[in-house]
């Protein structure tokens, strides 16, 4: 599993302030909205093939999230 102490927060933040729904998300993971909230509020782990998706998904670095 993907250590995601605070990743998870960073992610919602971006996708606060680009306009793209958690749903979005949750339909390329395949996973439930619930689930996405979960992670994106770091209250569930994420794996690295999750974190993958979604960084490809917004057409990021692999360490974007991960930078202080």
């Amino acid at each position: 599993m993907l250590n995601t102490d605070n990743v998870g927060t960073k992610i919602k933040a971006y996708l606060d302030r680009n306009f793209i729904k958690n749903k979005y998300l949750a339909n390329k993971l395949g996973i439930s909205e619930t689930t996405m909230s979960l992670i994106l509020s770091n209250k569930r782990k994420m794996s690295l093939d999750a974190y993958v998706v979604i960084i490809e998904c917004l057409g990021l670095s692999f360490d974007y999230f991960l930078e202080e």
